[in-house]
């Protein structure tokens, strides 16, 4: 069974930096996970869960939310089985609970509010 777990979530001043991780574990069947894609969602309080960043499998092309483009940079490495999310220049509106997801499983997700 794949499962996911997200860190590096917390507290950060507007305009400051984070760093999110999410580590891959476990085994299923015909699931190799340098084949499927992974991407980042958040969820604000009373908003839904919205896409942030993805990135590829085999061809790991990456692709961002225009809300974060410029700010934000989605990494994968294999080996590590971990997939990583630079944060910079953070505002307020980046304050929501941020998951990970590959193949339909999801993580717990991670805290990350800015704020002075």
């Amino acid at each position: 069974q794949v499962q996911l777990v997200e860190s590096g979530g917390g507290l950060v001043q507007p305009g400051g930096s984070l760093r999110l991780s999410c580590k891959v574990s476990g085994r299923a069947s015909g699931f190799t996970l340098n084949y499927y894609g992974i991407g980042w969602f958040r969820q604000a309080p009373g908003k839904e869960r919205e896409g942030v960043a993805c990135i590829g499998g085999s061809l790991p092309s990456t692709n961002y939310a225009d809300s974060v483009k410029g700010r934000f940079s989605i990494s994968r490495d294999n080996p590590k089985r971990t997939v990583s999310l630079q944060m910079n220049s953070l505002t307020a509106e980046d304050t929501a609970v941020y998951y990970c997801m590959i193949g339909g499983v999801w993580g717990q997700g991670t805290q990350v509010t800015v704020s002075s």
